[in-house]
């Protein structure tokens, strides 16, 4: 058993992935074999992941209501990249912005529910695309700022989805996809946007090579409901692993989101 705060599950790249669950600085191997029973247990206790203190709820994955105010991890641009104000002036924490905005980003296609576009900075391939649960990813371009990918994404999600649905990747396999064609028939369609924000970024932009990235992930059983599991103060859940995708474990009873519940305090075993 191990006890302390919740972090996000950790991938090792291998086929299938092998997982790690973070609790209290120490990790627990996931062994995914239809035998191994999971128990995780709250203790009631929530630790903002900024500044340590207890907290009665968790903002944006793990932060107390101060930190979620004032913290430029928490603010909207992060949800919606193309809203950045750094260049306005207007950054909550310039040096955290350099660090983690004004850095090279990916814009990418994947297969995880369907398909879908998305961004993420260069230093997170490939753990972006396994937290969301894709199958497949292809890289489209790198750009120099978190701003400049969010501009690209929404001018390709005005005709492919920007979204995980996180139903249908519980369900099972998505379709498979010809990722390279879909960024063809893609990039066709938006040809006049990009030419657009090439003008406003010149040589800003590199097309990355079409190399398809592909993940297998330790299912045994995908859930026919599937459920969403909670984790109120004292309770506990318990019951066979039978699989894990993305950021969800799941279980007998329902899936759990192990990243939506970062901070809590619990217990953990596995037996």
């Amino acid at each position: 058993m191990i006890s302390g705060t919740i972090g996000k599950l950790r991938a090792e790249v291998k086929a299938p992935l092998q997982y790690f669950f973070p609790v209290g600085g120490q990790e627990m191997a996931l062994a995914v074999d239809g035998q191994r029973r999971l128990r995780l247990q709250s203790t009631g206790q929530i630790i903002c992941r900024a500044c340590q203190k207890l907290t009665r709820k968790s903002y944006s994955q793990g932060y107390c209501y101060p930190c979620f105010s004032r913290l430029a991890a928490c603010d909207m641009c992060i949800l919606k990249p193309e809203q950045c104000h750094y260049a306005a002036g207007t950054c909550r924490e310039p040096a955290w912005g350099e660090a983690h905005c004004m850095v090279p980003h990916i814009v990418y296609l994947a297969n995880s529910s369907g398909l879908k576009v998305g961004i993420t900075r260069a230093s997170q391939i490939p753990t972006r695309w396994i937290d969301q649960g894709a199958s497949a990813a292809l890289p489209l371009f790198q750009v120099g700022s978190r701003y400049h990918s969010g501009l690209l994404e929404v001018a390709l999600a005005r005709h492919v989805a920007d979204k995980t649905q996180w139903q249908a990747l519980l369900r099972g396999e998505p379709p498979a996809l010809d990722l390279v064609a879909e960024a063809e028939r893609l990039l066709a369609l938006c040809a006049d946007e990009l030419a657009l924000l090439e003008r406003r970024f010149p040589g800003d932009r590199i097309a990355l090579p079409a190399q398809v990235h592909h993940f297998s992930y330790p299912v045994l059983q995908y859930p026919e409901k599937v459920k969403a599991l909670s984790l109120e103060p004292g309770q506990v859940l318990e019951g066979r692993l039978l699989g894990i995708k993305g950021q969800y474990l799941l279980l007998e009873q329902g899936v759990f989101n192990v990243r939506k519940f970062t901070s809590y305090v619990v217990d953990l075993e596995l037996d």
